[in-house]
């Protein structure tokens, strides 16, 4: 069975083999919005890997009887199973089916982003428990970010979080995207609804310079736009003054944070407030229920969707 499928693959339907993120994605592209193209390493690829590598009943072992509310032993146990994962040599037949598929999206950068299957569905939220890799290039630097997304399924976080929630740890596998990077100016998160007050008829914007990891991580205060859904109208803007960003550095590759010219701008310009705020209402009509998204502009000022999922907080 092949380890890869493409974007265009895939729908909403491949949770099982595309993780919530993947499969996402592959929506998107299927309804035409405009998803950076990709593929998916698939979940079953992951089980195999345990399998072949007879590593599996190692893994239930350590976390057989594990309490975790005791912290130092739930951090020991996920560095210990994470250190079994990424010391396995990766499987030849995969890695090649891999480089082939990285190939055919033109070997320049790409986001390594986990994708476990019990993601980004309503009533859970696993979002941000697993890694994703910014700015990845060449062959082996890819087939080692995929490596580390699936040891990534065993942070102390994820495994508190699948315990508490009554997941099976052996039954939760994990796909990885691998999508073509958007070298982006600007970049955030987007809600169909306010997720503050909950007002469903506004659509809700945080933007920060450069790549959106700013924002997800927390570390910046974005610029915060509201544009209300049915006349698709600016309401509210509130600029806040952002000294840095990460970009990617010409010369290294890498994901640095680079200092902003006008700490004080704008960040969008309103035009790009309203398409940005015009892209997440189709998402929501597309789906039928309240998203939340991820986007990104590039340096031409093309938009692009990089991640859509349902959000899991309104009463």
């Amino acid at each position: 069975m092949s380890c890869i499928k493409f974007f265009k693959d895939i729908t909403n339907k491949d949770v099982p083999i595309a993780g919530g993120k993947g499969a996402s994605l592959g929506e998107m592209t299927h309804a035409g919005f405009p998803v950076p193209p990709g593929f998916v390493v698939v979940a079953q690829a992951y089980g195999d890997f345990l399998k072949q590598c007879k590593i599996d009943g190692k893994i239930a072992d350590l976390l057989k009887g594990l309490d975790v509310e005791n912290t130092e032993l739930l951090d020991k146990t996920a560095n210990e199973i994470q250190k079994h994962i990424l010391a396995e040599k990766f499987p030849e037949d995969m890695s090649k089916e891999i480089i082939t598929a990285y190939h055919e999206l033109g070997d320049g950068f790409v986001a390594a982003r986990s994708s476990a299957t019990a993601e980004d569905l309503p009533g859970a939220s696993f979002a941000g428990q697993q890694a994703t890799y910014l700015n990845v290039k060449g062959d082996e630097e890819l087939i080692r970010g995929v490596q580390k997304c699936w040891a990534s399924l065993f942070t102390a976080r994820a495994i508190y979080y699948r315990q508490t929630k009554g997941f099976d740890h052996m039954k939760t596998l994990i796909a990885v995207v691998v999508q073509r990077m958007v070298d982006s100016r600007a970049a955030g998160v987007g809600f169909s609804v306010n997720p503050v007050d909950g007002n469903r008829n506004d659509i809700m914007i945080e933007a920060s310079f450069g790549l959106g990891e700013a924002v997800v991580s927390g570390q910046v205060t974005p610029d915060l736009y509201i544009v209300h859904k049915d006349d698709l109208k600016i309401h509210q803007k509130t600029v806040n003054e952002q000294t840095w960003g990460f970009y990617r550095d010409p010369e290294t590759g890498k994901t640095v944070k680079k200092d902003v010219p006008d700490p004080n701008a704008q960040v969008l310009t309103d035009a790009e407030i309203v398409e940005v705020g015009t892209m997440i209402k189709k998402v929501e009509a597309h789906y039928g229920m309240p998203e939340d998204t991820e986007w990104a502009i590039d340096e031409k000022g093309t938009v692009f969707l990089l991640q859509a999922r349902p959000i899991t907080t309104l009463t």
